[in-house]
């Protein structure tokens, strides 16, 4: 079996090797970034993040490089974009390109993982999501947008349950994402929004 972090850095380095042929200033125009003093500037879950070719480091604002998953994060996106801005209609992964053969799986540790951890707390799912930058949208019973990338956007969303029915929740995504990210990290983007949620939601019960 492959090892997947051997993958994903083997996979990041083709992807880089393929950028480094592209002229920055288009990539720049079409990821929705900035081109200043040598670096791509741009923002990803809210926080800005400067990327420096030839190598394609990403660091945030404090000068530290970022994690392997959000450095492969921006590779696929600065690879894949095509500057299409965002349709601010939303679906689900399996409207993804192949996302109907990962669909139950996706939803195993996204969903039915915010289920277990908020319940029927759409309060707290709501405190929790404006911390972590999330915009309240009229859908479902609770639901919170977050901006992922400059055009890349995944909204969480709750209906609440009652003596017959479980809760649910969802993650939904853009309907123009698949423009800018191929189908498995879209699946990133969802383990990350549940792992920042309920790890968020830790934070704010330990308030006053």
């Amino acid at each position: 079996m492959k090892n997947p972090q051997e993958y994903l850095a083997r996979r990041v380095a083709e992807l880089h090797a393929e950028l480094r042929q592209q002229d920055v200033f288009v990539l720049a125009q079409k990821a929705g970034a900035t081109w200043e003093n040598g670096r791509f500037h741009l923002h990803i879950w809210s926080q800005p993040v400067t990327i420096t070719p030839p190598d394609f480091a990403a660091h945030g604002a404090d000068g530290q490089a970022l994690d392997t998953f959000t450095q492969a994060m921006l590779a696929y996106y600065l690879h894949t974009t095509d500057g299409t801005p965002l349709a601010r209609e939303w679906i689900a992964f399996t409207e993804l390109p192949d996302g109907q053969f990962y669909t139950a799986a996706f939803q195993g540790y996204t969903g039915n993982e915010l289920a277990k951890a908020f319940g029927n707390g759409v309060e707290k799912l709501g405190e929790t999501a404006v911390a972590l930058g999330g915009a309240p949208l009229p859908f479902a019973d609770c639901a919170y947008a977050f901006r992922v990338l400059p055009h890349v956007a995944v909204m969480v969303a709750c209906w609440q349950g009652d003596e017959d029915f479980p809760p649910s929740y969802r993650i939904l995504f853009d309907g123009n994402t698949s423009h800018h990210l191929p189908t498995d990290a879209c699946a990133i983007i969802g383990s990350t929004l549940t792992r920042r949620l309920i790890r968020g939601r830790g934070s704010t019960s330990r308030e006053p």
